[in-house]
């Protein structure tokens, strides 16, 4: 079992507990709650979304990672002897190993008027519970903490060996326990002479009822809690949505009410936020507190949100109509943060921090990549440098795409153009359709695709604009970003360069005439970056007053001195995988690479990729959180720069108030990496893998690029004759005005916030 002293030793801190004043800081901002209060958090079962819910290792873990005054949330269930436990579900089973234990007492209950199979409470004196042990309920999270004897906690327990600052009770099934002659009431009232609960919560209107006139209304606050809007509360015979029609019959037995976020902010079948309701004004009006819940980082939320949870907690808590009282979370740690540091920031405030944006193929979590929207919204979202992939048509004009194969970023394999599918070898492309098989018209007469990175784990990307905006030319893309004057400057990246020469294609003389006739060469107001992972590629551009950026496109464990040198002599950045800086093994941090400390020392700028919001794309260490992420690599890490599908976290992330604190708070704090392996059982934990390489000199050393090979261009001229008024590198005038009018497409799309 974890205890305080080891639980701290997640964070690196100066201090555990000197955040108790400084935290605070944003609670004299004056809230749209109901008594003007910062909103509370309360942990449902504690750090349920990672640990075994209601386990000592999970309320523990709430407590280091919440604000100083989290509230604490037990699902109390009784046993066979009347003692009140702390367990997630009525059937033991859903969370525990009791299963094995009593492997023959499976018992069949009505539970609502429903038949019930499983292991109940009630048929068990507390003290049989005593070998079980609890374990992940939850089969999408990782059970790698299971068997960690982590024992069944008693009410009392939670109490005593947690100390909780603040606590919740939720008694979801009284009515099934006085039907086993159980009295939950007598339970709460006797309880209550020895314990201090801050709050009880209960979908039955008649235990509220029961209990009303037994506490002290000034200690205790009663919250009736809501159920699917067509279920049926049994005291009144009525739904629970006719009851959320009648908030005056609430008020005369609660002074709150707990209901599913969705009551508050809609989403409809596809998972889009419609306009949110009046509930919230509703019961503040009423004089009712109101609380939501099913708050957790790694489900899939309304696509508005960009699987952002931060976006989405702000969304309840600081829209500018109203703020909920308190957010029910498995995930603590991201309201706590959210609360306190994300709040009440103005989109124009100027970032706390120098950590430099730079877009993966614009903001191409939420377009199709590459594409006008995609460019827009990321200079719109805080982007500072905006990137471009370049490839090359069939008729010479290089264009922005992340990848060579249009299957793998366009609807070409819809197209008429799939009989011209081949492979290719050098490119490692089996059956696919290269950007130079097609002319720029033929290109355009495709539609873009939206990419989605986690679709084995059915994580989709904004669904609705899978197929929105336009390609982009370099040319469009370059003057675009010229005018842009929230961007400070473009990365050009160019890869493949040695094959296309081969094809007769001079892609790195393309970029080098673009970016002259956009005229980048006879300013400094736009920085220019150009990236690769070749540095054959880089040194035809040494002559130029560019940013140089080598990619090192693997994994690494390390660098040699040798190889800093031979980087150094063409390039003055570096692009580092994120396992090169924080490696991993099935998800969890097993250490920290001095490679960024490296580069540093000879003076080479660093930047990390790919940061994406969506769950499955972080280490379980930083909770399914993206701004936990990105702070540990600024932060924890020292990196310049990230590089993201979505600019707008990162632009948020760098205008948050803790970065100014002198001692970072408990929830903002840096994770320490091999920690959590350390609570795990021999036999959860992942499997050892072999370290990643060291990068080597003659890993970067290249012959230079071959010369641009003569290829009789009978099929190109063709295309170049019907193309519409456009020079090879030229700006088409049919494409001219696409970034003039897609911002006004951009602000249609973005609904809410």
């Amino acid at each position: 079992m974890w205890n305080l002293r080891r639980l701290s030793c997640l964070f690196v801190l100066l201090s555990c507990f000197s955040v108790t004043t400084q935290a605070l800081n944003n609670a004299t901002t004056k809230w749209l709650t109901l008594h003007g209060h910062a909103p509370l958090v309360i942990a449902r079962g504690g750090f349920s979304g990672l640990l075994p819910d209601s386990s000592y290792d999970a309320y523990i873990m709430a407590l280091e990672t919440s604000l100083p005054n989290a509230i604490i949330w037990c699902d109390v269930q009784l046993t066979k002897d009347g003692v009140g436990i702390c367990f997630p579900d009525l059937k033991l089973d859903n969370a525990s190993d009791i299963d094995f234990y009593f492997k023959n007492k499976k018992s069949k209950y009505l539970v609502n008027g429903v038949p019930t199979q499983g292991w109940f409470s009630t048929d068990y004196n507390f003290k049989d519970l005593a070998p079980v042990t609890l374990k992940q309920g939850v089969y999408s999270r990782t059970s790698r903490f299971d068997g960690t004897q982590q024992s069944i906690l008693t009410v009392q327990d939670v109490v005593n060996q947690v100390k909780p600052p603040g606590l919740w009770l939720n008694i979801q099934h009284d009515n099934f326990f006085g039907q086993h002659n159980l009295s939950m009431r007598s339970y709460i009232i006797s309880l209550s002479r020895s314990v201090l609960i801050n709050y009880i919560s209960s979908p039955e209107v008649n235990f509220l009822r029961s209990i009303l006139s037994q506490l002290n209304s000034r200690v205790t606050k009663l919250v009736f809690r809501f159920l699917g809007q067509n279920d049926v509360e049994p005291s009144t015979n009525q739904t629970y949505g006719s009851l959320l029609k009648n908030l005056t019959f609430i008020k005369t037995f609660a002074s709150g009410i707990l209901v599913p976020k969705s009551f508050i902010w809609p989403v409809d079948n596809s998972l889009y936020l419609q306009p949110y309701t009046s509930l919230v004004l509703d019961a503040h009006k009423e004089g009712l507190q109101i609380f939501a819940s099913e708050f957790a980082n790694d489900v899939p939320f309304a696509y508005n949100y960009s699987y952002d949870p931060t976006s989405e907690y702000l969304s309840f808590v600081d829209n500018g109509n109203f703020s909920v009282d308190g957010v029910l979370s498995d995930f603590p740690v991201t309201p706590s943060a959210a609360i306190d540091c994300f709040t009440h920031l103005d989109k124009n405030d100027k970032s706390r921090e120098k950590l430099l944006i730079i877009t993966s193929e614009g903001a191409s979590g939420d377009y199709p990549g590459c594409t006008d929207l995609a460019y827009t919204k990321a200079a719109s979202d805080g982007a500072d440098v905006l990137d471009c992939p370049v490839q090359m048509t069939k008729d010479g004009i290089p264009f922005c795409l992340g990848s060579i194969n249009l299957i793998d970023k366009t609807t070409v394999f819809r197209s008429p153009f799939t009989n011209i599918a081949s492979t290719v070898p050098e490119l490692n492309i089996t059956n696919g359709i290269v950007t130079f098989n097609l002319t720029w018209d033929e290109i355009n007469s495709l539609k873009p695709e939206i990419t989605n990175p986690w679709l084995e784990f059915r994580l989709y990307r904004n669904p609705k604009a899978r197929n929105e905006g336009n390609f982009v030319s370099l040319v469009d893309f370059l003057t675009y970003a010229k005018n842009a004057t929230t961007v400070s400057g473009v990365m050009i990246s160019i890869e493949n360069a040695a094959y296309l020469a081969n094809q007769g294609f001079g892609v790195t003389d393309a970029v080098r005439e673009a970016l002259r006739n956009a005229g980048y060469n006879n300013q400094t107001a736009k920085k220019v970056m150009i990236q690769s992972k070749d540095s054959s590629v880089l040194k035809e551009f040494k002559k130029n007053r560019y940013e140089l950026v080598y990619r090192v496109a693997d994994d690494i464990s390390d660098i040699e001195s040798s190889t800093i040198s031979e980087i150094k002599s063409f390039a003055s950045s570096v692009i580092l995988t994120k396992n090169s800086v924080f490696p991993s093994e099935s998800k969890f941090l097993v250490g920290k690479t001095n490679v960024v400390e490296k580069l540093h020392s000879s003076n080479l700028s660093v930047y990390v990729q790919r940061f994406n919001n969506e769950f499955v794309s972080q280490a379980w260490d930083f909770f399914s959180d993206s701004s936990v992420e990105i702070n540990n690599y600024f932060v924890g890490a020292g990196i310049d720069g990230v590089i993201t599908d979505f600019p707008r976290t990162a632009a948020r992330y760098r205008r948050n108030r803790c970065l100014r604190y002198k001692v970072p708070p408990l929830y903002f704090s840096l994770v320490s990496p091999g920690v959590l392996l350390q609570f795990m059982s021999r036999q959860s934990l992942p499997p050892a893998e072999a370290p990643s390489p060291i990068l080597t000199e003659s890993d970067v050393v290249e012959p230079p690029l071959p010369p641009v090979a003569k290829i009789t261009p009978t099929a190109r001229n063709e295309s170049t004759a019907n193309a519409a008024h456009t020079s090879p590198i030229g700006q088409s005038s049919v494409v001219a005005g696409v970034f003039t009018c897609c911002l006004t497409i951009l602000l249609a799309d973005l609904v809410i916030f």
